[in-house]
């Protein structure tokens, strides 16, 4: 299954490590330091040029990507439905 995350991008809802509020999360240092990395290294996707609500780690074949969405956190999960990351309730 994939997970639509905002203009054109889906992602695969086995790759999905989690979905975080973006608002809520940057306050803490580790987070502030996690997507620093992800800038820097070029593993961001910025799916909006909006003011971001949230953003989504994936894994790949052990390659990582953080994705920018302006879609908050809790409608992305809700449009996750009766699945939870890969499997069905």
């Amino acid at each position: 299954m994939y997970l639509h995350i905002g203009n054109n991008h889906s992602v695969d809802t086995r790759d999905v490590v989690g979905i975080f509020d973006i608002e809520n999360t940057t306050v803490g240092k580790c987070t502030k330091k996690l997507l620093e990395y992800a800038e820097k290294n070029h593993l961001c996707v910025y799916t909006t040029y909006e003011m971001p609500k949230s953003f989504i780690i994936t894994v790949r074949d052990g390659r990582e990507k953080l994705y920018i969405s302006q879609l908050s956190a809790y409608t992305l999960r809700k449009r996750l439905g009766g699945y939870i990351i890969g499997r069905k309730k």
